[in-house]
């Protein structure tokens, strides 16, 4: 399984809300949002902080992708 937040790139946008923007008003630290970018695992609770920021759910910010084995 792989995780996307395209969603939540997309979101920003819609909101009219940078990414560096966001970054500083959550205070999440640089290495947390590196792994946002490059669709890496984060903890349950920065996506949490971010729903509760942009007034949504998981679902909304971010897919998990099944990899298909062998395929």
């Amino acid at each position: 399984m792989k995780v996307s937040y395209k969603k939540l790139w997309i979101l920003l946008g819609q909101k009219e809300i940078s990414k560096a923007e966001l970054r500083k008003q959550l205070s999440l630290s640089p290495s947390t949002f590196t792994k946002l970018n490059r669709n890496e695992v984060v903890s349950f609770g920065v996506l949490i902080k971010i729903c509760e920021r942009l007034d949504c759910n998981i679902g909304d910010i971010v897919d998990v992708i099944k990899i298909n084995a062998g395929a």
